[in-house]
């Protein structure tokens, strides 16, 4: 019996079957098995040593000593936002991946990022879903008409590779998007995870051939991963998402992978008519229309990489009207506000048994550190009982299963920011430090070692029954 020529790919997972479903069995996702070409092998044209996309298998060895200087200077735009995710620049041959809603502002921050490059560096801008004309009016826009930068509107591999495999090669390339581009000697379909991975794989060749800087940008699925599916970040160096809300105006640059520096690095932005703006102190933007004497509201000294950041995290507790109380989050893991729900109920005896309970992390920012379990604590306390939390206080701190107050990092750090924009008493896990800091003397410390001693704050949460 002949082997299949063809097999069933997953547009979301990339798990490959020999017979079609419904349902990938690798991701769960229904209706994205698509029917590709089996490859036996590299395509042929682009790997066989007789193309300009590569010269044969031939494999050399080099001591790891370099007899000379191996330090690359990094290309730095100029942005300190995006040099901050980045990790001080971009890396020569490097291949960096930007993910991101659709209409979140992806396009514009990577015109906006090139055009200062281009003032120093050689540099390409290649797009596959806008012609030339629409990219030069969003330049004009942006008041960067100006700008000695090279556009082109192509999404053919083996035409951008020729392009720029010669004498004077771009030192950056931004594509957008890898998702439009294709290969002609595979079958498939422009998109789909073989024309994808392809695509990719000879442009990071290129790139790291020529000690191009690329930068791809990727589509996301509804579930807000880059569709093509992840094994585009296996293969590239850096993964940057822009995450934010339509209805707001910020938008925050997260680093996810970074081969050359930190990767828990985070850059906000403030959208604009004049693009996007970066935001030199995100806490005091964050908090600019608080009202401190509102219940239900709490400020979290985050920590976002090396940079702290000061959030309010509102709570709503209202008597539910349905037999199962709904439990809404925004900004913030649904499965970790139940945790919360339950360490209260089960350790210290608070009752939110028939009440609806709604969380929300204000600016449209999004919260992944634990250490924001006290501050949600504080507002959802606060918001049971009507107590507002002092305007004046800020709080952070992970709360484990038994109700104890864990220890968080850098606290010093979270502290001196909120010094910095006028907090005067802080709510955190208690320390065995044996140094008093200068923040000690600008910051009240309330340290706690067990959720219990939050509750004297909010004496009037109604409590559960003991049970038998």
């Amino acid at each position: 019996m002949s082997k299949p020529s063809t097999h069933f790919v997953c547009q979301s997972c990339g798990s490959s079957f020999s017979k079609w479903g419904g349902r990938c069995e690798g991701c769960g996702s229904w209706n994205t098995l698509v029917e590709e070409a089996l490859a036996s092998g590299p395509p042929k044209g682009l790997n066989d040593g007789k193309s300009k996309f590569g010269k044969g298998n031939k494999v050399e060895f080099v001591p790891l000593k370099s007899e000379g200087d191996t330090t690359y200077p990094r290309r730095m735009s100029g942005i300190g936002e995006f040099d901050r995710v980045t990790g001080g620049g971009l890396v020569p041959g490097s291949a960096t991946l930007v993910g991101g809603d659709p209409g979140i502002g992806k396009s514009t921050l990577l015109l906006q990022v090139v055009c200062r490059l281009a003032q120093k560096h050689r540099v390409a801008y290649i797009s596959g879903e806008e012609a030339i004309d629409q990219l030069r009016m969003r330049a004009v826009r942006l008041g960067l008409a100006e700008v000695p930068c090279d556009l082109a509107s192509a999404t053919s591999i083996r035409d951008i590779v020729g392009a720029v495999d010669r004498h004077e090669a771009p030192e950056i390339l931004i594509i957008d998007s890898i998702q439009t581009m294709f290969v002609d000697t595979l079958d498939s379909a422009p998109g789909t995870v073989a024309q994808v991975r392809t695509s990719a794989q000879e442009l990071i060749r290129a790139a790291k051939k020529r000690n191009i800087s690329v930068i791809l940008v990727g589509h996301v699925t509804k579930e807000g991963m880059i569709a093509g599916p992840r094994v585009l970040e296996h293969m590239v160096d850096t993964v940057l998402y822009l995450e934010g809300d339509r209805g707001h105006q910020f938008r925050v640059l997260r680093g996810v992978k970074n081969r050359f520096g930190p990767t828990d690095e985070i850059g906000v932005f403030e959208m604009t008519e004049k693009g996007l703006l970066e935001v030199a102190n995100p806490s005091a933007l964050f908090l600019a229309d608080r009202h401190g004497d509102a219940s239900g509201a709490a400020v979290f000294a985050g920590l976002e990489g090396t940079r702290p950041v000061l959030v309010e995290i509102q709570a709503l507790v209202a008597p539910t009207t349905y037999g199962t109380p709904r439990r809404a989050v925004i900004g913030w893991d649904s499965g970790r506000l139940s945790m919360i729900l339950a360490v209260l109920e089960a350790r210290c005896g608070v009752a939110f048994g028939n009440n609806d309970v709604y969380l929300n992390v204000a600016g449209g920012f999004r919260i992944t550190e634990p250490a924001a379990d006290l501050a949600v604590a504080a507002a959802l306390l606060s918001s049971l009982t009507g107590q507002p939390v002092p305007g004046e206080c800020v709080a952070f701190g992970e709360i484990g299963l038994s109700g104890e107050i864990r220890r968080v990092s850098q606290p010093d750090l979270r502290l001196k920011e909120a010094a910095k924009l006028g907090f005067s008493q802080a709510i955190m896990p208690a320390t065995d430090a044996t140094r008093k800091s200068n923040v000690d003397i600008l910051i009240r410390r309330t340290e706690l070692k067990h959720l219990n001693e939050l509750l004297p704050l909010f004496e009037t949460a109604p409590r559960v029954s003991k049970r038998a």
